[in-house]
């Protein structure tokens, strides 16, 4: 199943790879995207490594510090020179085996810089800068050299240096080992304070038209990356790296005899919050698959038995007859999958608890896994398995072995709740042996997607989101969350929103209940999600007794794909709504939400192809349970018009005449 080498059937050469090796001894060094609109400068003026950037002329990030703090010698940023730089092009196409498109072509101009420290240790450090059409990113290469062996990396010096007060949109997480889920709220440039720990992305909009993320991405033996205020009260915002529990005063450390190479550091851009949205650059960033059989790789939608309670008609809880009757829901409704989560195997239940004697290839006696494979299988539902990621770790090759051996689909490993370096090998040791296992993977209490879905396509959706779940305990689930999420949290990568809530009230009737929550956003918000938000795995949340008893909008939830050929923003605006186009061979999805504010919006089918299409169109109705439906002929060109309830929504698909 593995291969020594990349994945190379998923690439198609569109233009060759140059490369050029004199060394370049000017002081500044500006990459260019290859349309030319985006510029990052690398410089070692006044003896300082350090970086600025450019769109279309404006200057996002003026020049601003770069550099590593290791435990031995101290920062390695200032009293620096340039010593040499080579240079790169790339023009490629990748295909993705799941997500929002299906094939990104992969083309941009790199440069690395070498440095060299003028006193003391005379240390080296290099500097990969690269240039897309949409973005920059740049990484720390610390090349194996005899006076760093055994060192520890301790912080960056990294900096981001903004050049107005810009409006943005962060999620202060206060501290390390958290499970990512929060708002991101606005905030001017000058709010950010050096006591907060922000949340990757931090996404900006300037005040001359152009609109800026903060990220990370291929985070491999590294800390995961946050983001503080600047400590001397400027614009901008100052790198943080997330610390080892064995040693809370080293965030990384280094193999002897290896070069030590950072996750890349990442700067989204575009006119419009849109752009980001429809951007690739976070897979682009990571390398392709070493599978070289993705054919058991099956995105879909799942029944699932915890958001709802675990409620069928005639059984509850953690049963075989509860869970039978999530599975005779999901074959109804043309579900692929049902995901059973805590509860099943010996020592669950009790979540976030590992109990001693927890056994995770053991189903408690109710449950009758085989039974329950098999019975699935009959119906065409796949089985997928919750379980704690500490009980798992302590089980790996026993466990993943025998849930391949069951004829298992995919596994929910929950409660990671950190993104330290030791954290990072666990993703990936993961990642690497389910892949060996053919089994998917959603990954809960997880940090935030830093692309690892073009390496492990097998990695099919994850959390780190404040999702429905919230509507079990709070009210924070509101419709302006819900459509600042797109623009923020989704830039990153696919997430477990777990939608299909169908106990819709408007928010003045809302009131959090752990069994059976209700969802304070209309039907027509609840179908949008399902095109709006990106995650090849998709929750069907809510019990069959509530989709029975309130049909309305089930069969579009059952017709919608969760992974797509082509994805287009149309428009929107943080926190206020977004309308988003998704093709699946020759049809169309479009999917639209707003805030508290009801509005009609316009939905131009420029995207569309040649000859006619029908439009079957499904807008808020008078009550939030109700939807109204209608049918038409259109063409490319037309614009369709949506009405939308406050904390509404709305949905079209498109489908070419016969």
């Amino acid at each position: 199943m593995w291969a020594p080498s990349h994945f190379l059937t998923a690439l198609t050469a569109l233009g060759a790879i140059s490369a050029t090796a004199a060394p370049v001894h000017a002081a500044d060094h500006v990459i260019a995207s290859p349309d030319g609109r985006t510029r990052i400068s690398l410089s070692d003026q006044g003896g300082q490594a350090n970086f600025t950037l450019q769109f279309k002329g404006q200057t996002l990030i003026t020049p601003s510090p770069l550099g590593l703090v290791l435990d031995k010698g101290g920062a390695l940023s200032s009293g620096m020179k340039i010593t040499g730089a080579t240079q790169r092009s790339a023009d490629e196409t990748y295909e993705l085996v799941v997500g929002k498109t299906r094939t990104v072509r992969d083309r941009y101009n790199e440069t690395t810089v070498e440095f060299l420290e003028t006193g003391g240790l005379q240390r080296r450090l290099k500097i990969i800068a690269r240039a897309y059409d949409d973005g920059v990113a740049f990484r720390y290469v610390l090349p194996d050299q005899a006076d760093l062996a055994g060192v520890a990396v301790v912080g960056e010096e990294t900096r981001f240096d903004f050049a107005g007060d810009d409006r943005c949109w962060a999620l202060n997480l206060g501290r390390f080992g958290t499970s990512h889920e929060g708002e991101y709220d606005p905030v001017m440039a000058r709010g950010f304070r050096a006591s907060a720990l922000y949340e990757l992305p931090v996404v900006c909009q300037t005040a001359k038209g152009a609109t800026f993320a903060l990220a990370e991405a291929d985070l491999r033996n590294w800390a995961g990356l946050y983001l503080t205020g600047r400590g001397d009260g400027g614009l901008g915002l100052q790198a943080q790296l997330a610390p080892r529990l064995d040693d809370p005063n080293k965030a990384v450390l280094t193999r002897i005899g290896t070069d030590t190479v950072s996750s890349w550091r990442v700067v989204m851009v575009g006119e419009a919050p849109g752009d980001l949205v429809a951007s690739n650059l976070m897979t682009s960033l990571n390398p392709p698959t070493a599978l070289t059989d993705t054919s058991w790789i099956k995105p879909g939608k799942a029944a699932w038995d915890w958001w709802n309670g675990g409620k069928v008609a005639g059984a509850e809880g953690m049963t075989d007859a509860a869970m039978k009757g999530f599975i005779d829901f999901a074959a109804a409704n043309r579900l692929e999958y049902m995901l059973i989560d805590d509860g099943w195997y010996v020592g669950s239940g009790q979540a976030p608890k590992v109990l001693p004697g927890t056994d995770v290839t053991r189903p408690i006696p109710a449950i009758n896994i085989a039974d329950l494979i098999a019975y699935g299988r009959e119906r065409g539902v796949g089985i997928m398995l919750w379980v704690h990621w500490k009980a798992l770790d302590a089980q790996m090759d026993e466990a993943l072995a025998a849930y391949e051996a069951w004829g298992i689909k995919g596994i929910k490993v929950d409660f990671m709740d950190r993104n330290d370096q030791q954290m990072v090998d666990f993703y990936h040791r993961l990642l690497t042996k389910a892949g060996e296992h053919r089994l998917m993977v959603d990954l809960h209490g997880a940090y935030r997607p830093t692309g690892l879905v073009r390496p492990y396509p097998h990695y099919v959706t994850q959390e780190g989101v404040l999702g429905a779940e919230y509507n079990k305990w709070s009210r924070r689930i509101t419709a302006t969350h819900n459509v600042t999420l797109p623009f923020t949290r989704m830039l990153l990568g696919p997430m477990d929103y777990t939608p299909g809530g169908f106990r819709n009230v408007a928010p003045k009737d809302f009131k959090s209940q752990f069994i059976l929550p209700t969802v304070q956003t209309t039907r027509g918000q609840a179908l949008a999600m399902y095109v709006v938000y990106d995650s090849p795995l998709t929750m069907v949340s809510d019990s069959p007794l509530t989709y029975a008893a309130s049909p309305a909008g089930l069969d579009f939830i059952s017709a919608v794909p969760t992974s797509w050929d082509e994805t287009r923003v149309l428009s929107g605006e943080i926190g206020q709504y977004i309308i988003i186009a998704r093709r699946k061979g020759a049809d169309w999805w479009v999917g639209a939400m707003t805030n508290e504010a009801g509005r009609t919006v316009r939905v131009p089918l420029s995207f569309l192809g040649n000859g006619a299409f029908s439009a079957e169109i499904r807008e808020d109705g008078a009550e939030p349970t109700a939807l109204k439906t209608r049918t038409q002929s259109v063409k490319a060109g037309q614009t369709l018009s949506l009405k939308l309830a406050p904390s509404g929504g709305g949905v079209v698909r498109l489908t070419p005449a016969l």
